[in-house]
């Protein structure tokens, strides 16, 4: 099996997209969908992603 660094980069992290929840928690309460994709680099359709995950637990 292969192994390469994204791969090993995204099983320690354990963050999904790469974003820390608690980061992500605080700021979108004040911040638009718009503002968080900018802030943390992901993209719109990864930051509806984080809320519907956030709101499931």
């Amino acid at each position: 099996m292969r192994n390469n660094d994204k791969g090993e980069l995204m099983h320690s992290r354990r963050d999904v997209f790469g974003v820390n929840f608690h980061d992500f928690m605080t700021k979108e309460q004040k911040d638009s969908s718009f503002e968080l994709a900018s802030e943390f680099g992901i993209s719109l359709r990864e930051v509806k992603n984080l809320k519907k995950h956030l709101n499931r637990s």
